[in-house]
């Protein structure tokens, strides 16, 4: 009896220190340094030191081009097989339910600038994100075609729940945007590339204006309410081309959720319908970006499709009750900013200052190292593209910074990566689903980006 006892203190002992070590090897503290401090800064900081290399400004006359794509799957032309079944992204709760038909199309839309021979190009799509495998094929078809730089081609996505999935590998990505089907990112990238290409074979010349109109009563703080802010502006670009040809660049701040996940079918939900009230009352191009949509609900004033349409309607007459106040003008300074941004370890959170250590995280989230921001300027304002649902709280900062030296600026989410939500650091710590579930890197990175963003644009602002 006495050896028996003894043995099974031994093996509990022997356990207990197991389980301590497992937890040692698998679980750290979060880590609350100051984002300046860490490798991670110094490194990018040194990357910052020669952003010249995918930095341009120039001024001059203004060209302009329009290209569409379909994205469709099983659409006619460069499609995936039509009997392929695809999912829906947006929600789990779908869990991975291939859609069983299209409500409204969905296209992929780029306008293109070029000004004394630098090109950029503007690209969105009726999806919920631009995935980063997705981002590299179209990149490297690009380059090998047109020879477009990263940093020329801004990427951007109405942040539609209810468009094309099948692209993510592994469990979170394929908690969102169900199962993996290889032939969905090839084909993704394919479709944005030829927006590009059509856009770049239409330059012709054309003006240049810049508009915002506030529409506070189509979104809310989801977050914390009224005790947070809201970014109310719809910002927009317009391109005019001497033919009279137009294409409009539209940017809100509001989650594209107002269709439920009981919705299966494809769909732009309201972001679709401002583009289609857009295009019909212009007769051109609209592409939506999704702004800065972390913590920003829409207040779409009814459920389902109703819903969608009657917040997708009241935004186009907001905007082109605006567009006569527009003035443009054929002379534009074009700048183009590229940075490779090195990440913060992984924040996979089991409580508010547990972490599983990066490496056992990565095995979740198969995100890299480094990221990328970009900034392009069309004239007097700025747009920054970022990879993750950037907060629009943040947003209202960097606006205001610009706003103060003189200029205007949109901030855009889903840039070709996706890194979690960013959202302030004041939120960090609080229960729920955008701070503790999808703050993928840190608390310190939302000053860290915010650092790096005004960094870009006093950039391309200075420069001649």
């Amino acid at each position: 009896m006495k050896i028996t006892k003894r043995l099974l203190l031994r093996w509990t002992g022997g356990f207990s220190l197991l389980v301590v070590l497992v937890l040692w090897c698998c679980l750290e503290g979060v880590d609350q340094r100051p984002y300046f401090t860490t490798p991670y800064y110094a490194q990018t900081r040194e990357r910052c030191r020669s952003m010249a290399t995918h930095q341009t400004v120039v001024s001059g006359e203004l060209e302009a081009g329009f290209g569409r794509a379909s994205l469709v799957p099983g659409a006619a032309g460069d499609a995936v097989s039509p009997g392929l079944a695809i999912p829906l992204a947006g929600y789990g709760s779908r869990k991975g339910r291939p859609a069983v038909g299209v409500h409204d199309e969905l296209q992929a839309k780029a306008v293109a600038f070029r000004v004394a021979g630098q090109l950029a190009v503007m690209v969105s799509a009726d999806a919920l994100i631009i995935p980063r495998e997705v981002a590299e094929l179209a990149v490297a078809q690009l380059e090998r075609e047109l020879k477009l730089s990263r940093a020329q081609i801004y990427f951007g996505a109405t942040h539609t729940h209810s468009g094309p999935g099948g692209w993510g590998e592994g469990f979170v990505a394929e908690q969102f945007a169900g199962g993996f089907v290889p032939a969905v990112r090839p084909w993704f990238a394919r479709q944005l590339a030829a927006a590009v290409r059509l856009a770049v074979a239409d330059l012709s010349p054309a003006g240049l204006g810049h508009q915002r109109v506030a529409a506070p009563g189509f979104l809310r703080n989801r977050l914390v309410g009224e005790l947070g802010r809201v970014d109310p502006e719809f910002s927009f670009t317009v391109v005019k081309k001497k033919t009279g040809a137009l294409a409009m660049l539209g940017s809100f701040s509001a989650h594209a959720t107002v269709l439920p996940a009981s919705v299966m079918e494809f769909s732009g939900d309201y972001p679709g319908y401002w583009q289609r009230a857009v295009e019909h009352g212009t007769g051109g191009l609209a592409l939506f970006f999704a702004g800065g949509v972390g913590s920003h609900r829409p207040e779409a004033g009814a459920a389902g499709f109703a819903g969608a349409e009657r917040m997708g309607a009241g935004l186009a007459q907001a905007v082109l009750e605006a567009l006569p106040r527009v003035q443009f003008t054929d002379r534009v300074t074009l700048g183009v900013a590229g940075l490779e941004v090195a990440l913060p370890g992984l924040h996979v959170r089991l409580t508010d200052g547990l972490r599983l250590r990066p490496w056992l995280a990565a095995h979740l989230l198969p995100v890299g190292g480094q990221s990328f921001l970009q900034a392009f300027r069309l004239g007097p304002v700025c747009w920054v593209s970022t990879p993750c649902d950037f907060s629009g709280e943040l947003a209202l900062e960097f606006k205001e910074h610009c706003r103060a030296l003189g200029g205007d600026a949109v901030v855009t989410s889903f840039n070709g990566d996706y890194l979690g939500y960013v959202i302030p650091h004041r939120y960090y710590h609080l229960a729920g689903y955008e701070p503790r579930l999808m703050s993928f890197f840190g608390p310190a990175t939302p000053d860290y980006f915010l650092e790096l963003i005004r960094l870009m644009q006093d950039r391309l602002r200075a420069a001649p």
